[in-house]
Order: C-alpha cells, then sequence, then structure tokens
C-alpha cells in the first residue's frame, strides 16, 4: 500500500465552501488509488479551508497524472475549489490547478500544474482529456449573433447563462446591484431623478454634482476655456479620435481669413502651422446619417462634425474652427473662436456630444468589451487549462462575459440606457456598430500603429500616449518572455493545433463579420503570436481603464458632456442665446441619468484586480513565476513614473496608472 497526502484549498469568495459529499481519485502512470471521500469529521471544504486527506493506493502510482474530484449532490451546495496539492511518498508533490465550481453532481479531472502545448503531451490519456475538455467546453461556451456585422458573443440571454467560472462572485455580484441605487441616493439626485423638466440654467446642474471628484470638480470650474476643451481630446475619456491635418478636408473650408484673429496674437498663420505639422482635426463623420432617438416623444438631434485644432507651443491644443455637419453649406456655418460666445459655446457642445456617442458606443463599447469577449470565447472554446497560452489570457478575461451579458439585458438593450437617454438611442447604436465593424483594425487596437498612423507624436502632454507606450512595452516584454519559455521556435508555433484553431474561431467565428479586421486564421511566427496576444491583454486591462475610468470625471457635468440634443444647431450665426442652450442641452431625467450610469461604470470596484496581480496560480514554473515578478517591478517603475508627472499637476492624470487598472474588461 502507499499513501499520498491531499491537501484541498477551497475558495476564499462568499459561498465558495460546501455541505455536499467531495471525493478524489489519484491517477499515475501504474494506476490509481482508491476513491476516498474527503471527510474530517465534517470540518471540510469550508470558505478559505485547506483540508488534508491521506488517499490510499494498493501500488506505487509513480508518475502522477490527474486527480479526479467528484462531488455528489446531497444538500444541493456548490463549491469553488481553487487547487489540489499532492503529496506522494517520496516527498514530492505536485500542484494540480481548479479555480472551478462545482455544481450539482459534478466530476472534473485535473492536469498537474506545469503548462503543455498539445506537441509536448506524448502520452494517449492526456491527448484524449484534452480533446474531451474542449469538446464539454464547446458545447458550453457557443457564438450567438447578437446583431447583424457585429462581433460575435457568448450564447448567453443573461449572467445566468454563463458557466459559473466567468459569473461574478457573489460579493462582486451584491456591490453591482446595490451601486445602482447607490448611484441615485448617495449622488444625492433621487428628489429630482424622474423629473421630466428642463433645467433652467447652466449653474443649475451642479444640483446633481454634490460631491464632484476632484477632475469633475475642475471640469465644471474650466469647461468653458478652449484651452480645456482642445485638452480633453488628448487626456479625456475618449483620446483616440485627435489625427494630424497637413492639408484640410475639401468639405471643411477653413480659409486664412477664418482663423486670422485666434493666430495672428500667436504671430502664426494658419499655412505656416499646416507645414509645421502642428494642426490636428477630430472628424466625427461616422454620424453622418444615424438614426435619431426619441426621448419622451420628442426627437433627439445627431450632428457629425469636424473640428480644427492648433497645438500652441505654451497655450496647448486650442480650437480654431468648427463645423456642425459634414457638408459646407450656407446654413452650415463654420464657428470660430471670434464669434459671439455664446455660439462659439454651442458649437463646442455639438462637438462634445457628438465626442460622447462615438466614445460610449465605439472607443468603449465595441473597442474593449466586444472585441475581448470574442478573445475570451474563443480561448474557452479552444485551449484546455493546460496550455500556456490559455494560463496566460485567463487572467485578463475575469467577469468579461458576466459584465457583457449584463450590459445587454440593460445598458444596451431595447429599453437600457442608449435608448432612455442617448441621442443614438437603441436603433442609432445599432447603425453606428454596424458601420464602424465595416472599418475596424485590429492594428487599430495597438498603440504603437495607432498613434503612427494618426501622426500624433508631436504632440505635447499627451499624457495617454505617453503613458500608452510604456505600458505596451512593459506586457509585451512579458509575454515575450512567457512565449519565449514555451516556443522555442515558429515552428513550434505553427505545429501547436490547439494555438491554430483558437486563432481560426476567432477570426471565423468571433469576428467573421468585421471585413476588415485584418487578423489571419493562422499564427506564423513567435513575432505575430507576441503582437496579438500584447493586444488582447493591453485591451482588456490598458485601454479598457484608459476609456472606462474617467467616465464621470469628464461626463459627469453635462454641459461639457451632454448625452443628448434636444433641438437642431443653428443654421446661422448669431441664433445661440442661454434660452437657446438650456432647451438644447438634456432635462432633469436625461442628466441625472447620465450622472448615474457614468459614477457606477467608473467607480473603482471593491473587488477589484489590477494589472499584474494573478491571485489565481495558473503559473507555478519558477521561470513562468520570475517573468511575472519582473513584470511587477516594470509596472513598479511606471507607477513612480506617473506619480512624479502629476505630483505638481493640478490636472492629473491617472487611469494608466499600473495600480488603477484592472487585469481585465471587469465593470
Amino acid at each position: 500500500m502507499a499513501t499520498y497526502k491531499l491537501f484541498v484549498a477551497t475558495g476564499q469568495n462568499e459561498y465558495a465552501g460546501t455541505m455536499d459529499y467531495i471525493y478524489a481519485t489519484v491517477i499515475g502512470k501504474e494506476g490509481q488509488s482508491e476513491t476516498t471521500t474527503l471527510d474530517n469529521f465534517g470540518r471540510d471544504h469550508y470558505r478559505g479551508c485547506v483540508g488534508e486527506y491521506d488517499v490510499s493506493s494498493k501500488v506505487l502510482l509513480e508518475d502522477i497524472w490527474f486527480v479526479e474530484l467528484e462531488k455528489r449532490y446531497h444538500f444541493g451546495d456548490n463549491w469553488f475549489c481553487r487547487y489540489v496539492e499532492v503529496k506522494c511518498p517520496d516527498g514530492t508533490s505536485k500542484i494540480f490547478p481548479c479555480y472551478r465550481w462545482f455544481e450539482g453532481n459534478m466530476t472534473i479531472r485535473l492536469r498537474e500544474s506545469l503548462a503543455r502545448k498539445v506537441q509536448d503531451d506524448t502520452i494517449n490519456d492526456f491527448h484524449f482529456y484534452r480533446q474531451k475538455e474542449l469538446q464539454e467546453r464547446q458545447q458550453t461556451y457557443r457564438w450567438k449573433d447578437w446583431k447583424p456585422g457585429f462581433p460575435k458573443c457568448i450564447d448567453a440571454t443573461s449572467e445566468q447563462d454563463i458557466p459559473p467560472e466567468h459569473r461574478f462572485f457573489n460579493e462582486k455580484s451584491y456591490d453591482f446591484n446595490k451601486s445602482h441605487f447607490a448611484a441615485i441616493t448617495d449622488l444625492g439626485i433621487k428628489s429630482i431623478f424622474n423629473k421630466l423638466k428642463c433645467w433652467d440654467a447652466l449653474e443649475d446642474f451642479q444640483s446633481i454634482l454634490s460631491s464632484p471628484s476632484p477632475i469633475a470638480a475642475y471640469v465644471m470650474e474650466n469647461w468653458k476655456e478652449d484651452w480645456f476643451f482642445g485638452y480633453q481630446f488628448l487626456n479625456g475619456c475618449n483620446p483616440r479620435m485627435i489625427k494630424s491635418c497637413s492639408n484640410l478636408p475639401e468639405n471643411f473650408p477653413v480659409t486664412e481669413d477664418m482663423v486670422k484673429p485666434t493666430l495672428q496674437q500667436y504671430k502664426t498663420t494658419l499655412k505656416n502651422e499646416l507645414k509645421a505639422g502642428n494642426i490636428y482635426l477630430v472628424d466625427y463623420c461616422i454620424l453622418e446619417g444615424i438614426p435619431v432617438n426619441v426621448i419622451n416623444k420628442k426627437p433627439q438631434y445627431i450632428t457629425a462634425p469636424l473640428c480644427l485644432l492648433y497645438d500652441h507651443p505654451e497655450r496647448g491644443l486650442i480650437p480654431l474652427a468648427i463645423q456642425i455637419q459634414q457638408n459646407p453649406h450656407e446654413e452650415n456655418p463654420i464657428f470660430l473662436p471670434s464669434d459671439s460666445e455664446l455660439d462659439w459655446l454651442l458649437a463646442k457642445m455639438w462637438v462634445r456630444h457628438a465626442d460622447f456617442q462615438v466614445y460610449e458606443a465605439l472607443s468603449h463599447l465595441l473597442r474593449t468589451h466586444l472585441v475581448c469577449e470574442v478573445f475570451c470565447v474563443a480561448t474557452m472554446r479552444q485551449l484546455p487549462a493546460v496550455h500556456p497560452v490559455y494560463k496566460l489570457l485567463i487572467p485578463h478575461m475575469r467577469d468579461t462575459l458576466a459584465i457583457n451579458a449584463n450590459a445587454r439585458l440593460t445598458l444596451i438593450s431595447e429599453n437600457g440606457a442608449f435608448k432612455k437617454v442617448f441621442s443614438i438611442g437603441g436603433n442609432g447604436l445599432n447603425v453606428l456598430l454596424q458601420k464602424e465593424c465595416q472599418e475596424i483594425e485590429f492594428k487599430s487596437l495597438l498603440p504603437k500603429a495607432d498613434f503612427e498612423k494618426r501622426g500624433v507624436s508631436q504632440l505635447k502632454n499627451y499624457f495617454y500616449r505617453d503613458d500608452c507606450l510604456k505600458l505596451w512595452e512593459a506586457i509585451e516584454s512579458f509575454v515575450s518572455d512567457i512565449v519565449d519559455l514555451f516556443y522555442s521556435s515558429d515552428e513550434d508555433v505553427k505545429e501547436d493545433k490547439e494555438l491554430q484553431n483558437w486563432i481560426d474561431d476567432a477570426v471565423t467565428g468571433g469576428f467573421e463579420e468585421l471585413r476588415n479586421f485584418g487578423l489571419h486564421r493562422n499564427i506564423e511566427d513567435k513575432k505575430t503570436l507576441v503582437t496579438i496576444l500584447t493586444g488582447v491583454i493591453f485591451t482588456s486591462s490598458a485601454q479598457h481603464a484608459a476609456i472606462n475610468s474617467g467616465q464621470y470625471d469628464w461626463c459627469s457635468w453635462v454641459p461639457n458632456t451632454p448625452c443628448s440634443m434636444r433641438c437642431p444647431p443653428p443654421p446661422q450665426k448669431g441664433l445661440a442665446t442661454m434660452d437657446l442652450i438650456m432647451n438644447t442641452l438634456p432635462q432633469m431625467y436625461e442628466s441625472c441619468y447620465q450622472v448615474a450610469i457614468t459614477w457606477v461604470l467608473s467607480r473603482e470596484q471593491p473587488e477589484g484586480v489590477w494589472l499584474g496581480q494573478y491571485p489565481e496560480d495558473h503559473f507555478t514554473e519558477k521561470a513562468a513565476r520570475d517573468h511575472i515578478d519582473k513584470f511587477q517591478k516594470a509596472l513598479k517603475k511606471i507607477e513612480k513614473l506617473i506619480d512624479e508627472r502629476n505630483a505638481n499637476r493640478q490636472l492629473t492624470y491617472e487611469y494608466l496608472n499600473p495600480r488603477k487598472i484592472e487585469n481585465s474588461v471587469a465593470i
């Protein structure tokens, strides 16, 4: 007889423990142990418990291949198992990660923690159970066509339809559900939330910002200033729209005379600054033709503005001209800083309104949430838990399926937030997403390629760009180290059938209708693999943080970023009055909803897992753990640089500080 000691770890999250019966069998090269009840007289499998058990075998099993865990229904009590450690008679031990929920009667066969590609496994049993795991997953994680032309999503109507490993833990679920009510009460807007009235004056919006964040307070103080308007294109919540402009678009006929009153005070001309590369453009042409929403029986208005900006050596980015509609026309004038104060203010509001529609629908929803969901589903369908790429990616997919299922049920459903308060509404959202899905490229998600294409390397104080590049370098170095650890050559990458199935499933399954996405159905070399994996992790963590975390800061002062516009833009100059502005801006209900939802979605999560932190030990190899330590040190250096930059700044940029970046699209 041989005795093996098992250390069985139950999850530390709420309700992770169970009172149901748990059985274990150790399986090795020479046979298997007796199936043993894991019972220490009732002191077992409670939350945070690591139980110790003896499992007997008639033969010495030699090399341990699997641990099989079985939960049998007794009380109907689910169980979350973290891992099993097996200590052999010779004193050696192995870790068998689990990190899964057991529901009802359920049996799971665990592999040892050492990462293995499919070509690394030479034993038939390993191949059989790799295939069995994926077959079961493919039945559970199915693709679904959510809307025509969109990336596909998981086949789930609600969070409860998602496999339990990808649902919120109970603590987060409770906090998330509570936050919707807390937003109304804690923000002090309960008394006016359901009022269908217009505001009387701009100052009245302060009533729904009784306790603004420091940046929200700064926005409220400075939102009318031209330099601040320009600054938001660099470091606000949607910093990916601005691009260099060496030649003016034909449909934006700005002349020297128009901008002379602004530029002559800086002793320069439009021609000189175009030549010097100091002129920039923000163009919302994608909003052209988007159907409008109807709120409280009143059609809203959508425009597709163009905005020309000048990067001044000292003042920063300042707007030179705004055309509210795409096509030049006598009833579509070009507004200028030299126009009346209210004409110019209203023109800037139209730009900010357009930015909010594009920001939430495209920069946020499509380019982080929906893109990351595709890679998450493909990972679960094609990579077994023992695969090194699975181990690398799975921490960056935590809660993504759950938050997206919640969003499809509440925020972007037929009667969700977009329908209730946004000018584009539900139908407009669909059309806008369909348009962008025909244009989006994977390489546009990669910061180096994106900044180069937009020609923004010269822009000063573009902290979003600077921090993105630092984070990309750190993530890419980490990914490259992990890839080098498990792939010795390009041929090794090409021979990994599971990896090739993963990218094929993402491209032909999830991104099937995105005709210009630009990902190939196979991966030919290590460099390409590193780029794709870095892109997935960067988008899931840093990019989502840069886009999501500033919602309340920049959008809670509603006049700065109105969710809807209730009057058409003025057809000529000189028509803007304060009455027109107040009648154009959102009413009380829409304003309160905007403040509440941006607070809910951008507040720091109490159950957050921050970039570079891996509470679940999927990698146990010393070399892999060393690479994680190296990655964490690189992030600490970035954190220090950002802290030093922010030390003497009133308007700080912290969305890409590693200690504020979640590992995944988790909210």
